[in-house]
């Protein structure tokens, strides 16, 4: 809101006041420019929330509750929002009869999103010349991998080459948990190692 006598867009709120109406709710605000000081009105309308089908996907699980955005609220995938079962974030809007990276809300049918309250859940693949050791972990969502990392897992000792992440392949540099969904190592023939995952391992497949 810009002040109508200097145009600037820095203003202090002197009071805030909401009316419900019908289908809307009414705010009135006293503003003062913080630049000129002069003291205005404003008046907003904005219609009420209303309740969006989301559907949170948890591992292998996936709960299906609602949501109440404002209908003019504009979603982006990769937007956290706060639901019942916490904080989740948007990976997919769909519309009718197809998917958008972005849309307002009274034109989206479904909000898909991943939980962000769960331990981040990632892939580790090392490779045996041949055969394959592969297992799943579970860590916090902030805990960093980085390539060439020397990791211990189960009876493994392997240097980190590759991580993907849920965007890209990558060869350098680190990689947080919460966006990691595999990492590939190979094996070392020395015992020494920058952290034990042995502990992380929620499941894995025998060699093949």
């Amino acid at each position: 809101m810009e002040c109508p006598v200097c145009g600037c867009d820095d203003n202090i709120v002197l009071k805030n006041k909401v009316i419900n109406a019908k289908n809307k709710d009414i705010r009135e605000l006293l503003l003062k420019c913080a630049d000129c000081g002069s003291v205005y009105k404003e008046r907003i309308s904005q219609e009420k929330p209303k309740p969006f089908r989301l559907v949170i996907s948890e591992y292998e699980n996936t709960h299906k509750l609602t949501i109440d955005l404002y209908p003019d609220e504009e979603l982006h995938v990769g937007d956290y929002l706060m639901s019942d079962l916490g904080k989740v974030k948007i990976t997919a809007l769909e519309l009718d009869g197809k998917r958008a990276n972005k849309a307002i809300a009274h034109d989206v049918k479904t909000i898909w999103a991943s939980s962000e309250e769960t331990p981040a859940r990632f892939g580790v693949s090392i490779d045996l010349h041949g055969k394959v050791a592969s297992f799943k972990l579970e860590t916090e969502r902030d805990f960093k991998i980085a390539v060439e990392d020397i990791i211990k897992i189960d009876n493994y000792i392997a240097k980190v080459y590759v991580i993907k992440t849920e965007e890209r392949k990558t060869t350098k540099g680190f990689a947080k948990a919460n966006v990691i969904k595999r990492v590939y190592a190979r094996p070392v023939k020395f015992n020494k190692y920058d952290y034990d995952l042995t502990d992380k391992i929620v499941s894995f497949k025998p060699l093949n």
